[in-house]
């Protein structure tokens, strides 16, 4: 038996160091966390396809252990893996009906780094279709449940790893980050989420949505797990060309939670935009916290960041239109069995319409008419222009301090329903997180508080390029100075 006292309670690290000591085995960790996702998962519909082998895997996780192998640094922790990477062998749908069989004959860079540091692949996790969405509302199996309420929802796109780690149905769990799709999930669900800088994690093998803005990066219960992960997965890959070669730290060995000195900027536009009371009150106590431990609260401005919006979805939308082109029911993905005429455009019209669902939809359509002749100059190029200059702005800023601090979002989770007939509501959640992702600026959600209603609230940071060590340090302050934060579990456990 498990000397760990309650497993689904352990964090990476933890489950991490007593595999390695031989106080549990990996095949009994992957059991325990099994077994919880066939007990919690039909409440929460978190998971789309498990994986059959986890049990080997955990099994030769422990041969390593016995011949006196290393089982490298992630030994025997689950993991929880977003529908929108490649496993080999494993379904892949991006919860999308257009790739409802996909069987990938690869795995992402992502996945095979996991799983060659000891880590075991559980399943994959929902999302909001091709990580369109930010509530996990457009996935081809249904919405994802909040597990702190499940009438809410868990935010997204990457909202069936958040909700799969909230459940405690794994301890780990990577998600992708475009604009918010990370950070955003990670606050509503109470969890650590990190999007890293672009370049710091190979894209190979992710399912493509947007090309330059796209960023995996790990969920976690706390700040050295997500610095774990994340120096696991990060590094130069040769099958991506944006693939960063800087040299990676390791985090979970030299972070630290001394902030005394540490200027944390305040930008003015963020704090003026129109905000939920208990999220302004958790952010308030977030930077007291901070102050009381001598960091340095300064005021700055990002004027430009009110068109962060607009540009991500002139942006990202026609990267969409145009990475999702491939997907004609020819080679692969949906292809149509409803034909009448036989001709080429009917089956192309036939299978897309049928594969794709209206988010999806939705944006191949804004990002095909800003590409269209007569409107890429006005709409796309002008779009890039002013991202560019967004991306300066940041930058000027990192000049009079050392980390930025603001909400996640508007509102803590809101119900499921809610928002999903109203795109232009859905779209202006992201409105404190795509300027990150257009900057290529490292990001990150902190549990910080709870509202009225007893769901999680989570304060965002931003540093600079590459700067992630300073960003786990001022969570890791964060995480210990709020520590009441981790008193509460969600109500479906």
């Amino acid at each position: 038996m498990s000397q760990i006292s309650d497993l689904s309670q352990a964090t990476c690290t933890e489950i991490r160091d007593a595999v390695r000591a031989k106080k549990v085995s990996a095949l009994e960790v992957t059991k325990h966390f099994s077994a919880r996702i066939k007990a919690l998962d039909p409440k929460i519909n978190a998971f789309v396809t498990l994986n059959e082998k986890a049990e080997l895997a955990a099994s030769n996780v422990d041969g390593k252990i016995a011949r006196g192998e290393d089982p490298g640094a992630l030994a025997g922790v689950p993991m929880a893996v977003k529908d929108l990477l490649c496993t080999k062998g494993l379904k892949t749908t991006a919860s999308s009906k257009m790739l409802a069989n996909f069987i990938p004959p690869y795995s992402a860079t992502v996945v095979n780094r996991l799983e060659a540091a000891g880590a075991v692949t559980l399943g994959k996790t929902s999302l909001d279709e091709f990580a369109m969405g930010s509530s996990n509302e457009n996935a081809a199996t249904g919405p994802v449940k909040n597990p702190w309420d499940p009438e809410y929802v868990p935010g997204g796109s990457s909202g069936g790893s958040a909700a799969a780690l909230a459940a405690r149905m794994a301890p780990g769990a990577i998600g992708t980050d475009t604009g918010g799709s990370i950070r955003q999930p990670a606050s509503f669900c109470g969890l650590f989420g990190i999007k890293p800088t672009y370049g710091r994690v190979s894209r190979y093998g992710i399912i493509a949505f947007a090309s330059s803005l796209d960023q995996a990066g790990p969920m976690a219960h706390s700040t050295k797990d997500c610095a774990l992960l994340l120096e696991t997965i990060s590094g130069s890959c040769a099958y991506d060309s944006t693939s960063a070669t800087i040299e990676v730290p390791k985090w979970s060995e030299i972070i630290k939670d001394d902030v005394k000195g540490l200027r944390v900027g305040l930008p003015k536009e963020y704090f003026a935009e129109k905000m939920d009371g208990d999220v302004e009150r958790v952010t308030k106590e977030a930077i007291a916290a901070l102050k009381d431990r001598g960091a340095i609260i300064v005021d700055i401005t990002l004027p430009l960041v009110k068109h962060a919006v607009p540009v991500y979805y002139l942006v990202a939308t026609s990267e969409a239109a145009s990475n999702l082109a491939r997907y004609d029911g020819m080679r692969y993905g949906h292809r149509t069995s409803n034909i009448t005429t036989g001709s080429l455009e009917e089956v192309y019209t036939r299978s897309r319409g049928e594969g794709f669902g209206a988010e999806v939809k939705r944006r191949i359509m804004l990002g095909t008419y800003a590409l269209s002749s007569g409107y890429y100059d006005a709409y796309y190029q002008k779009a890039s222009q002013v991202r560019r200059l967004i991306r300066n702005e940041f930058l000027s800023a990192f000049e009079s301090c050392d980390v930025i601090l603001s909400p996640v979002c508007t509102s803590p989770a809101f119900k499921i329903g809610e928002r999903i007939n109203d795109p232009l509501e859905m779209y202006l959640n992201d409105i404190f997180t795509t300027s990150t992702n257009l900057a290529g600026l490292p990001g990150m959600s902190v549990p910080a508080g709870y509202s009225a209603k007893g769901l999680p609230i989570g304060v965002q940071l931003m540093t600079r390029h590459f700067d992630e060590t300073r960003m786990f340090n001022v969570s890791l302050a964060l995480e210990n100075a709020l520590g009441a934060v981790k008193a509460r579990r969600p109500h479906v456990i």
